[in-house]
């Protein structure tokens, strides 16, 4: 016990803090560089997506390493069954999450690299830039109405079968 708080609530407490970091800094950073992106401009756009990538590894990564960690903690001090359904559905959201967010980081390094690149050069954004802007905008889709799921399994818990 630590400052009169058991174990459980403490790690409910980590659980609940970097759902809100991975979620927050997700919507956040794709915010920041999608507006970035109708802009236009090749000098924001650049530093905007070195921005959204160093955000990624400083805070999206830890909170992403720290859930799956803390969820099957907290699952296993409250005796839940690992089996519960709702409790699979999420690890399948969780999945395609993560197997969204993988490709969507090694894209937003290549819009980063392409951006400075056009930047330092003086060009206008070459036409892979806007492919791969359009992959990355199509893959965050599915990472987020998972991760906005998650939270309502999370809170509802129901018996889906």
């Amino acid at each position: 016990m630590i400052l009169g708080i058991d174990s459980y609530l403490w790690l409910k407490w980590l659980h609940v803090l970097s759902s809100t970091v991975l979620f927050g800094t997700g919507i956040g950073t794709a915010f920041q560089m999608w507006f970035a992106h109708l802009r236009g401009d090749v000098r924001s756009i650049t530093i905007v997506t070195r921005n959204v990538v160093l955000a990624d590894w400083l805070f999206t990564l830890p909170a992403g390493i720290l859930q799956p960690i803390t969820g099957l903690a907290l699952v296993i001090q409250a005796g839940l069954d690992l089996t519960a359904s709702w409790l699979v559905v999420t690890y399948a959201l969780y999945c395609l999450a993560f197997v969204c967010w993988v490709p969507v980081v090694v894209l937003q390094i290549r819009v980063r690299d392409l951006a400075a690149e056009a930047l330092a050069t003086g060009q206008s954004l070459p036409p892979a830039y806007h492919s791969t802007m359009r992959l990355w905008f199509a893959l965050g889709w599915p990472a987020f109405i998972a991760l906005i799921v998650i939270y309502l399994l999370m809170v509802a818990k129901p018996d889906l079968w």
